[in-house]
C-alpha cells in the first residue's frame, strides 16, 4: 500500500543520502559511536560477557567472519558477533541513553560493524555509508518513541532498546545492505516480531541480552528481507482491532516519516545523546550529583565526612519500581539502585567501575548508611529523564540539615560531555582490553569516520 505509516518509514530509510547528514548530526554521532566502542570494549571484561561469548562459540558453528569487542582473533558469524557485542555495550548499564528512554547506540552499532565484515571486498561500505546507516537507525528509534506519550516517561512495561532498538537495527543494517523500499519495509515487519522484553529483568543478567538480541535480531530482519522474507506492510501503522508495532505502547498516535532533504530535520540535531560517566542506570546520575553536592557541604560543616553525625539520609526521587532498591545484593541491582548510588557516593566522594564490585557493595560502612535512607516521591518529581530531579539531604543529630539537589546532572543532553571528558572516559574503557596505540587509531578512525574507504576497519 502507498502512502501508509511504515510505507513513509521504508522510503526513508531508501533515500537517506550522506548529504542530509548536517554537521551537527555527523559530530554528535561520531560521539556516540566512540563511546559505544568503548563501554563494549570495557564490557569484555564482565561476566556476562563471557557467558554470551561462550554460549556463541559452543553452540554455534558457522563462517565466523565479524569480531568480537576485546578478544583480538576470536571472530564468529555477523548475527552472532552482533549479539555478543551488545551483551557487551549493555553489559554494565554503561552506554548512552536518549529521550524518550532508550539506549540508541547499542541497538545498531555492534550490528553494523558485524555486517561490515560479513559483506565481500567490492561491497564493503565506506565510511560516509556507515555513518549514514548508523543515523537512519538512530532516527528510526527516536521517531518510533515518539508515537507514544508513554515512552517519554521511565518504563514500566518494555525495555526500550529492545522494542525500538530491534527496528532501529533492521533498519541501519537495511539501509547498509542496499536493500529495496519493499525489503525495508518487511524488514521492519519481521523485526517487530522478533521485538520486546519485559522490565522485570532489569537489574540482573538477563538485562543485557535485551540490547544484544536488539541488534542481533534487528540484522537478522533485514538479512531475511533481502533473502526474500515478507511480512506485514502496515506494521507500523494503527490499524483498529489489530496492533502491529502499538502492542508496545499505549496510546500509540503513528506520523509518517518525511522524506530526507531539506524539510527533514535529524532528531538528533535537535536533541543531544546523554552519556554516563559512570556505569549505572541513568536515573542513579541525579542522585550522585546530588550526594557529591550535599557531601562537600558536610566535609565543609564537620571537617570531614562522619557517618556518625548522619540520623537520617532522605532521597527526594521519581516513583520507579524496578529503581528504588533499598538494600542490592548484587551489581546488577547495585547499578538500579537510587539508595546505593547515593550512599557510594556519599561514602566515597565518587561512583566507578569499582563501586559496584562484590567487596564494595557488601561493606559495612555501606550497608550503615543504608540503614538510614528514607525515600520520598514529591509530585512534582516525574518519572522523566527530561523532567525529573535528585535531592539527597542529610538529617544530623545536632537538628541541622544540609541538602544537594541535581535537576540536571553532567552527561544530559542539556549539559553534555565536553570532548575531553569523552576522550578520558574511552581511554579508561578501552585501557581495559587494548593497548595505547591501539586506542589512539579508533579515536582517529572514528574521528575520520567520513574519509575510511572501508569501514570494516573498525
Amino acid at each position: 500500500p502507498e502512502d501508509t505509516v511504515t510505507s513513509s518509514f521504508a522510503s526513508f530509510i531508501r533515500a537517506a543520502r550522506p548529504e542530509h547528514l548536517s554537521q551537527t548530526v555527523r559530530q554528535r554521532s561520531k560521539r556516540m559511536i566512540l563511546d559505544s566502542i568503548g563501554v563494549g570494549l570495557v564490557g569484555s571484561t564482565t561476566r556476562v560477557f563471557d557467558i554470551a561469548l561462550r554460549y556463541c562459540r559452543e553452540l554455534y558453528s558457522s563462517v565466523a567472519v565479524s569480531s568480537v569487542y576485546g578478544k583480538p582473533g576470536v571472530k564468529l558469524s555477523p548475527t552472532l558477533a552482533a549479539f555478543t557485542n551488545g551483551v557487551a555495550t549493555h553489559s554494565m548499564d554503561f552506554d548512552d541513553t536518549w529521550h524518550p528512554a532508550t539506549h540508541p547506540s547499542g541497538a545498531v552499532l555492534p550490528a553494523l560493524l558485524a555486517a561490515s565484515q560479513m559483506l565481500p571486498p567490492n561491497t564493503k561500505p565506506n565510511g560516509l555509508d556507515f555513518l549514514l546507516a548508523f543515523n537512519v537507525g538512530l532516527e528510526v528509534q527516536g521517531r518510533l518513541m515518539h508515537f507514544s506519550t508513554e515512552a517519554h516517561d521511565i518504563p514500566k512495561r518494555f525495555h526500550p532498546p529492545s522494542v525500538v532498538g530491534t527496528l532501529g537495527s533492521a533498519a541501519a543494517a537495511a539501509k547498509l545492505l542496499s536493500l529495496s523500499s519493499a525489503q525495508c519495509c518487511h524488514a521492519l515487519g519481521i523485526a517487530a516480531s522478533l521485538a520486546g522484553a519485559p522490565m522485570a529483568n532489569a537489574a540482573t543478567q538477563a538485562k543485557p541480552l535485551h540490547v544484544g538480541n536488539a541488534t542481533r535480531l534487528g540484522l537478522e530482519a533485514a538479512l531475511l528481507a533481502g533473502r526474500g522474507m515478507e511480512a506485514n506492510p502496515l506494521i507500523l501503522d494503527d490499524i483498529p482491532g489489530c496492533s502491529g508495532f502499538s502492542a508496545f505502547y499505549s496510546i500509540y498516535q503513528p506520523k509518517p516519516l518525511s522524506a530526507p532533504g531539506e524539510q527533514h530535520e535529524f532528531l538528533l540535531e535537535k536533541q543531544d545523546i546523554a552519556f554516563k560517566r559512570f556505569p549505572a542506570h541513568l536515573g542513579m546520575h541525579w542522585v550522585v550529583d546530588a550526594a557529591l553536592s550535599v557531601r562537600n557541604l558536610f566535609i565543609n560543616y564537620a571537617g570531614s565526612f562522619s557517618p556518625s553525625l548522619i540520623r537520617t539520609i532522605m532521597l527526594k526521587i521519581p516513583v520507579s519500581k524496578y529503581i528504588n532498591r533499598p538494600f542490592p545484593s548484587s551489581e546488577h541491582q547495585a547499578r538500579h539502585s537510587f539508595q546505593f548510588n547515593a550512599c557510594a557516593a556519599l561514602l566515597d566522594g565518587e561512583v566507578g567501575l569499582g563501586s559496584f564490585s562484590e567487596s564494595s557493595i557488601h561493606r559495612q560502612e555501606l550497608r550503615e548508611l543504608l540503614d538510614k535512607v528514607v525515600v520520598e516521591h514529591p509530585e512534582d518529581n516525574v518519572a522523566n529523564f527530561d523532567k525529573m530531579y535528585g535531592e539527597v539531604a542529610l538529617l544530623l543529630h545536632s537538628g541541622d540539615v544540609l541538602t544537594g539537589k541535581c535537576d540536571t546532572f553532567y552527561g544530559h543532553w542539556r549539559k553534555p560531555l565536553s570532548k575531553e571528558s569523552l576522550l578520558k572516559k574511552f581511554r579508561s574503557n578501552a585501557s581495559h582490553v587494548l593497548p595505547e596505540e591501539k586506542i589512539e587509531a579508533i579515536i582517529t578512525l572514528v574521528d575520520n569516520l567520513e574519509n575510511l574507504s572501508d569501514s570494516s576497519q573498525l
